[in-house]
């Protein structure tokens, strides 16, 4: 693991009106880790989100992805520069094809210009056949190639969730935000989610932040946890330190450990 922290996250929060939805967090991310972010419902988790990926800029401190600070980037630069998510709520192009759904993120590094496009050049022609033979090779790994011309609307909520990370990866990130995947998942899904996970980090030598409600899931796959708790991190550590702490088990159950 590198000693320069790939996200470095310095008393970052933001205050809507009168409200503090996040306040004062500090958090690092290393190269190749796989992180959980947990919390209470409304304890803050997909703002933190929001402010990483340039949905909301930061009224307090600086968040700085490979030493560049990223506080009012627009989302698509975030992205440009290696951060890409997900969403609690799935965000696929429904009436698009799977194999377009992944094809749309290839869109934003795509090397030939839309004058190329506009004129139908040769250029044009070329840059589209790799993005489609790119596009594919993912829906490979995902399990999903047999289903490319389907609607994504079509697919089985499972499958839609993998598509929907199948599409993130697409981007060519660093930094990948999982914002409860497991979302709505049975278990077998969700045992198939937590390797699929494993492996997407292993292979594509990637860096993940993960949202997630399922507990089994959370401290089976990351190596260290942050907590969030009305828009403050309460507590950071291995799972078994998080499993363990007064101040979480506080915040989840609504009452003082003793």
């Amino acid at each position: 693991m590198a000693n320069t922290p790939l996200l470095k996250v310095d008393n970052v929060g933001i205050q809507f009106g009168g409200l503090k939805a996040v306040s004062g967090v500090n958090a690092e991310l290393y190269q190749g880790e796989l992180i959980g972010l947990i919390g209470p419902n409304g304890a803050g988790k997909t703002t933190f989100f929001n402010l990483l990926t340039g949905v909301y800029v930061p009224t307090e401190g600086q968040i700085l992805f490979g030493g560049e600070k990223l506080n009012g980037l627009a989302p698509y630069q975030i992205t440009r520069k290696g951060i890409s998510r997900t969403f609690q709520n799935i965000r696929l192009f429904g009436d698009l094809s799977v194999l377009d759904n992944v094809k749309v993120a290839y869109h934003s590094l795509a090397k030939h210009s839309i004058l190329s496009s506009i004129l139908r050049l040769p250029s044009h022609f070329s840059g589209e056949k790799e993005m489609e033979e790119k596009a594919v090779e993912f829906l490979k790994i995902f399990n999903l190639d047999g289903l490319k011309y389907e609607m994504a609307k079509n697919l089985p909520y499972g499958q839609q969730r993998r598509l929907e990370i199948a599409r993130a990866l697409a981007a060519h990130p660093k930094l990948l935000l999982l914002d409860e995947p497991a979302a709505g998942m049975n278990p077998q899904e969700t045992k198939e989610l937590m390797d699929l996970i494993a492996f997407i980090r292993k292979e594509f030598n990637l860096t993940i932040l993960l949202i997630e409600h399922d507990m089994p899931l959370v401290m089976g796959v990351c190596e260290r946890i942050y907590v969030l708790d009305h828009g403050q991190l309460i507590a950071q550590g291995s799972p078994e330190d998080i499993r363990n702490n007064p101040k979480v088990i506080e915040a989840y159950l609504g009452e003082e450990v003793s």
